[in-house]
Parts: structure tokens; sequence; C-alpha cells
């Protein structure tokens, strides 16, 4: 009888070169679009007043802009929402903190529209404020990636921390350029959907860097390569299992979550889509440009926490069954 493998062993570090060249040209096309088409930045950045309306009828787009075009109000952005066609958001940019102006603007859409919408919400931020969160977005994400490096530092070592880095930022452009080439809002949300995603992806990577680590003490004359491959394959179910319920559960709330958490799943989505490509294909397959023998040879010299770390190996080696005979009564 011919047994069958049901266990494929995928080569990733075979592939990755393809991927490095397949991440270099996204970052590159994200840069270019951020750079030179800019981001859709919601009212939370630049200020103005946002005004949600919804109607019996489907609402009629163009008549809506000449309505409001014909007010005069300045720069303004209508977006229709929702599947039905029923509803639309009205984003009008006044640069002014002045609460007189920002009620007569209000005012104004109200007298135009008429009785015959719902008004769903109705937002006011200053551009000053707009522009405080800017920057304090700017920082957050900024100060959540170095906390990362020196966490993932501290716990591994320097090499794991410096590709956990590089594959975390590509993630994280990679995103951005989403949203700068579909033009979708980026406002506060989607910040609070970046860092989501930042800690997400770091978690898989860890996993992923814990095995690597096991297996270095366990397999000392196996080539890195061959090593790194298995780990990844060793840990890939989990990281599928994880990351597609995961994503399941952001369908649903693309779907169903409504205007304000659009962006965030949109956001934690993609992100948890390239950060998963990024943990097996980026983060892993750069730790073969470092000498990983000298990084295993020295977490093998860590005092008392060496000798714990060498029985959890043997136990996670031993068969679930020896646990239940011996029922906590077997010696080390």
């Amino acid at each position: 009888m011919v047994k069958v493998n049901l266990k494929k062993q995928i080569n990733f570090m075979a592939q990755s070169k393809y991927a490095f060249i397949i991440s270099l040209i996204c970052v590159a096309l994200s840069i270019f679009g951020i750079y030179y088409k800019g981001l859709e930045k919601g009212i939370d950045f630049v200020g103005g007043v946002l005004v949600e309306i919804q109607s019996t009828e489907k609402i009629d787009m163009a008549k809506m802009r000449d309505k409001v075009g014909a007010l005069n109000l300045g720069e303004t952005n209508l977006q229709s929402i929702g599947a039905s066609g029923t509803q639309m958001l009205i984003h009008v940019v006044v640069d002014t903190s002045d609460k007189a102006e920002q009620d007569a603007v209000i005012s104004q859409i109200k007298t135009t529209l008429g009785s015959d919408v719902e008004y769903q919400r109705i937002e006011v931020v200053g551009p000053k404020v707009g522009a405080e969160l800017l920057q304090k977005s700017i920082w957050a994400a900024v100060l959540a990636l170095v906390a990362i490096a020196v966490y993932i530092w501290f716990r591994f070592e320097w090499q794991f921390a410096f590709a956990c880095l590089i594959a975390l930022a590509h993630d994280l452009l990679v995103t951005v350029g989403l949203f700068a080439w579909t033009g979708l809002d980026f406002n506060m949300t989607v910040v609070a959907g970046l860092l989501s995603m930042a800690g997400y992806v770091t978690n898989d990577k860890v996993v992923n860097f814990d095995r690597i680590r096991e297996n270095l003490k366990l397999y000392h004359k196996m080539p890195t390569d061959e090593l790194l491959n298995k780990s990844l394959n060793d840990t890939l179910s989990r990281t599928l299992l994880t990351s597609v319920t995961t994503m399941l559960m952001l369908v649903i709330l693309i779907f169903l979550g409504g205007e304000t958490l659009y962006g965030f799943s949109i956001c934690l989505l993609f992100g948890i889509v390239i950060g998963t490509y990024s943990s097996l294909y980026l983060a892993v397959p750069m730790l073969r440009f470092f000498d990983l023998r000298a990084v295993a040879t020295k977490t093998e010299d860590l005092g008392p926490y060496a000798e714990t770390a060498k029985y959890e190996m043997e136990a996670k080696k031993m068969p679930l069954g020896h646990y239940s005979k011996c029922s906590g009564r077997c010696s080390r």
C-alpha cells in the first residue's frame, strides 16, 4: 500500500524571493498613492460639518449635489452610503471654530433639504482640533512601532525585532495605501483599526518566532532554510485558523456594522490578510540573513530559565495520553 503524506510541507523560503519583489512593488505603489494622490481625510482630521441623512426613497445624487452646491458653502463632499441608496453623507469643510458660523451651515443644509429626510447624525469638528488629532495619530502609530520593536528585542533578540519591524512597517504602509487608492475616508476609526491590526499581526509573528527559537534548540544540525520552513509549517494551521475566524467576523461588520465601523472593518480585514502574508513570506524569511545559530547558543545560556525551557520543550513532544495516565503524579 502506498502511504500518502497528508501534511504537505510548503517551501516558504523558496517562494519568498517572489514575495519580496511583490512587496516592494506594493510598498512603492502605496507611497506613490499617499504622496501624489493623497488620503481622503475624514472630518476628524480636516474639521467641518458632517450630516448623515436617511430618505424614504432612493436619493438622486446629481440633484442632491446641485441643491447643496447652490448654497455655496465651500468645499463640499457628498457620499452615498448603504446598499439601498437611501442614505447619504454630506461633509462641508468649515475653516472656522466659530459655533455661530457652524450652526449657520447646518441650518442652511436643513432648510434646503427640508423635512423629506431624516437626520441620522450631525457632527462638528473645528480645524484646529482636526489638525491636533492628525498629529497625535501619527505619533501614536510611531510609538506603537517602537514599543513593539522594543518588546520583541527583549523577548527574543534584535534580529527578530528588526525582521518584525520591517514586516510591520510594510503591513501599515500597504494598508494605508489601500485607502489612498480607493478614496475611502481616513479618520480616527481607521487609525484605531491600524493600531489594532499592528497588535494582531505582531502576535502572529511572535508565535512563529517562538517556534523558530524552540526548533533552533532541538535541531542543531538542520540547515537554516529547512528549519525556518519547518517552523512555519508547524504553526501554519494555527495561523490560518485564527486569521480566517477573525476575518469572518470582520466581513459581517462590514455589511452590518454601519458607516461608523466601515473604515475600521475594512482596515482590519485587509491588514490581517497582509499581516498574515508578511508573517509567512517576509518576517521569517528575513531571518535567514542572520546568524541564528549564535542566537540559539545565547538563548541556551539563560541561567535558571534554560532548565525550565528544556522541560517545556520535552513536554510539548510528549503525547497527550502520557498526562492522562500520570494524572499529575509523574515526575520529571
